[in-house]
């Protein structure tokens, strides 16, 4: 059940994200034709908040204007794939309307907004009974985008409608979208905002340390914990003392969402800040360094395997035990001194590593968890293994990438390929070198036995029907020895008949 409560979280929490975080594009739209509405700088944009961009690559196919609001499934539509399609905003959910617009085959959408922009009041023209919108439309995941594998983007009105009016005189209109992370040099910078009970990134938490393993040196990750101002939601009342039960620590300065919506039940917010701090202790020992930290990544995989149950969560010899196994190898004492050095979670004093989390927090406009930054832009799409991978990739000059990438970054399983050390798996439905090599030899070698087979056969049939002709057009004598005929006893020898 707090899985689920946290996944609402997550939703919620995406609803709510700030203009100013949205409004920050690691991609480009441009119009290549008809020219007279290409622009040098391209077209002022926002991105979906869901879906996987190509990051390092690009969509450049013909638009076409679907005159509908997609809201519902397209049948029988004569739309020949790829192709990017220009969608009307209104009527549903940006997720419905570009989930609807991928069945349809479509390879990337473009929203056009309807409505104008105060700020672009001076060159947006209102239509009949229409006011101006202080905010930006954010295209936020409503919960169920999970599914959508296309890119997506918002242009703005005034840009929007000489690009419907083109299309609605049957002009062809090419776009290219593309997307791309800041790569100045051979090392990225990446980092990760979770908490111990988001659910949602558990599977790529638990998966993506052989990434990290591989990329080595040149990627520094930063894991970052997400948790809320105590003080600022007035959980601490004017004598200092925590109103908010059990959901904080530092009486009421530091908290967290009870996971599992039950206060009296289960692992409780003030849980979730302890194990936050714990594992902020466990990088800073184990992986600020060198910014790879594999203690602290096999750490949260066997936590998740062993201890991530209402029951043992918070108990403190479930951890013990993690911290002891051989694939993890971290000091417990030496953590447990790290959180009391940084100002522990029982005082109502400040706490300077969980004040720093929420400075950053503030800061960079946090807002949705979990998400993912490479060289400071945040990752659009699912939080999967791929998605990331590729995602830290393209975060490198031209060039200067690790191997793992040249190897695994264009193979259709990157997570498989980076398990296997560089190697890529066939492709379902295809085999590999070697099997196919093996596979023809097989086969060579079969056919081989049995044309042996067929030219003996053969060769005995010719000779049993040439002793038939001698027979029947030659008198056979028997010898008054009683020996047979020079035939008889030469039938044994190949080829040779006397």
């Amino acid at each position: 059940m707090f899985k689920s409560m946290a996944i609402k979280g997550l939703v919620a929490a995406a609803l709510c994200v700030s203009s100013a975080t949205a409004s920050k594009v690691s991609s480009s739209v441009k119009v290549h034709l008809p020219k007279e509405l290409s622009k040098t700088t391209g077209y002022d944009h926002r991105e979906a908040l869901f879906g996987i961009p190509p990051y390092g690559g690009s969509i450049q196919q013909n638009v076409i204007y679907a005159n509908n609001d997609m809201c519902n499934p397209i049948q029988n539509a004569d739309w020949k794939s790829p192709f990017i399609l220009l969608v009307d905003r209104g009527g549903c959910t940006f997720v419905q309307k570009v989930r609807n617009s991928q069945h349809a085959g479509a390879a990337a959408v473009i929203i056009a907004d309807n409505a104008c922009q105060c700020k672009h009041e001076k060159i947006c023209t209102l239509e009949a009974n229409q006011v101006c919108e202080k905010h930006e439309p954010i295209m936020a995941d409503d919960g169920s985008g999970y599914d959508i594998t296309i890119p997506s983007v918002l242009i703005f009105k005034q840009d929007a409608d000489p690009i419907k009016a083109a299309l609605q005189k049957h002009k062809s209109v090419r776009m290219e979208l593309a997307w791309s992370l800041p790569n100045p040099d051979s090392h990225v910078e990446w980092d990760l905002w979770t908490s111990p009970t988001d659910y949602v990134s558990s599977q790529f938490k638990n998966e993506f340390g052989v990434a990290v393993k591989a990329f080595g040196g040149q990627a520094s990750f930063t894991p970052h914990m997400y948790i809320y101002d105590g003080i600022a939601a007035k959980c601490r009342n004017a004598e200092g003392k925590s109103e908010c039960f059990n959901l904080c620590t530092n009486e009421g300065r530091y908290c967290a969402a009870d996971p599992d919506n039950d206060l009296d039940y289960g692992i409780s917010g003030a849980d979730v800040v302890s194990e936050s701090i714990r594992r902020l202790c466990i990088w800073e020992l184990y992986g600020k360094d060198d910014g790879v930290g594999m203690e602290y990544w096999n750490y949260v995989k066997e936590f998740n395997n062993a201890c991530d149950t209402s029951e043992l969560f918070m108990k403190e010899d479930c951890v013990k035990s993690v911290m002891a196994k051989d694939t993890v190898q971290i000091d417990y004492d030496a953590v447990d001194q790290c959180v009391y050095n940084h100002g522990g979670l029982e005082k109502a004093d400040e706490n300077d590593l969980l004040q720093e989390q929420l400075d950053e927090k503030e800061s960079n406009g946090i807002v949705i968890m979990p998400v993912v930054y490479v060289n400071g832009v945040a990752v659009r799409g699912q939080l999967e293994f791929a998605t990331v991978f590729k995602a830290v990739c393209a975060g490198y000059a031209p060039g200067t990438e690790p191997s793992i990438c040249t190897k695994c970054s264009k193979c259709h399983d990157e997570k498989a390929c980076v398990v296997n050390g560089g190697k890529c798996p066939a492709s379902e439905g295809t085999v590999g070198q070697s099997t196919f090599v093996a596979s023809m030899a097989s086969v060579i070698l079969v056919f081989s036995g049995i044309g042996a087979i067929c030219y003996i056969r053969q060769q005995r049939i010719m000779k049993e029907q040439v002793r038939g002709m001698i027979k029947e057009y030659m008198p056979l004598e028997v010898s008054q020895n009683g020996d047979g005929t020079a035939l008889e006893q030469d039938e044994d020898a190949e080829g040779v008949f006397t």
